[in-house]
């Protein structure tokens, strides 16, 4: 097999490569002055079963395209299989119509991705189940949970832990990683979003009174409504408040405000290259996955089991 990547996140790939001990592929991704993306493969993939990794995180339409473009070159060059691994999935929030007259951003990109020309996807801790139908390819989706349930057991051990959804809808992520856990407790921060980006804490359901909470979701964004969440279990008798977030998107004062915080400290995985902000935080610190997403690289190219990768 042949790993290549685009410029979204070099440090990941290096280390998946690194992990599967395999070279990345000699290619260059670059602009010309009016930032058109060229792709140009300086050794032969004939034959070869790929794997492109390229987050599309911000700038996202950059990076898609740059994902887009990678696959066009890969199967001009006559690869038997390309693998679009894309660790962090964007416009996967918007995977519904949450309005009239809006789009299904998240399906549109996967018609892009398979009419590019890539065989199969894979992904970290997709924003919704869902999006794997999205794809009329193979689609694999691998989540950061085994990754967070052992730094959380490292850290915390088993010392009234509580594990916390900020949202009705995380309750399904939440419980895995509580079994996870041990079969840890879990609470629900309930709350109501008066408009986008903006939430307010409702109130709580469970009783955290004396236990070390984990707030668990798969993307922080403004930091908002962590933040929140955090100031309404310690109001409840928590007697702290950490967050593991899998995708750290942290855009504008999100690092600031979860620096300025009562959170004990914000976790996240590097599916999205951290920002020299993020890096610098002392509140912020970063998990990586690269050897459960080359793992699982190493499963597809020997045709072996990749949920065997949670049992």
């Amino acid at each position: 097999m042949k790993i290549m990547s685009g410029n979204a996140n070099l440090p990941l790939a290096r280390a998946i490569a690194a992990y599967l001990e395999v070279p990345l592929t000699d290619a260059s991704v670059r602009r010309f002055a009016d930032e058109e993306i060229f792709v140009e493969i300086h050794e032969n993939v004939r034959g070869e079963d790929v794997f492109i990794l390229q987050s599309t995180s911000f700038p996202a339409n950059d990076n898609l395209m740059e994902l887009l473009i990678c696959i066009d070159a890969l199967r001009r060059a006559s690869a038997s299989r390309i693998t679009a691994v894309v660790p962090y999935f964007g416009y996967g929030r918007q995977d519904r119509k949450p309005g009239p007259r809006t789009p299904i951003s998240a399906k549109l990109v996967a018609n892009l991705i398979t009419e590019a020309g890539a065989d199969r996807v894979l992904s970290v801790d997709l924003h919704a189940g869902q999006i794997q139908g999205f794809f009329d390819i193979p689609t694999d989706n691998l989540y950061a949970a085994p990754v967070m349930a052992a730094d959380i057991q490292a850290r915390y051990g088993e010392n009234d832990l509580m594990v916390v959804s900020p949202d009705v809808g995380g309750v399904v992520r939440a419980r895995a990683l509580a079994k996870r856990l041990d079969n840890a407790p879990l609470a629900i921060v309930d709350k109501r979003r008066e408009r986008p980006g903006e939430s307010e804490v409702m109130n709580i359901i469970g009783d955290v009174k004396g236990r070390n909470c984990i707030l668990i979701d798969d993307i922080i964004d403004s930091g908002g409504t962590l933040c929140n969440a955090a100031e309404a279990l310690l109001a409840a008798g928590a007697k702290s408040v950490a967050a593991y977030i899998t995708h750290g998107v942290l855009s504008g004062g999100a690092v600031a405000r979860i620096d300025g915080s009562c959170m004990k400290e914000l976790v996240i995985t590097d599916t999205i290259m951290p920002t020299d902000a993020a890096r610098d935080s002392a509140k912020v610190r970063v998990l990586t996955i690269a050897p459960l997403v080359g793992e699982a690289v190493r499963r597809i190219a020997d045709e072996s089991s990749v949920s065997s990768l949670f049992d």
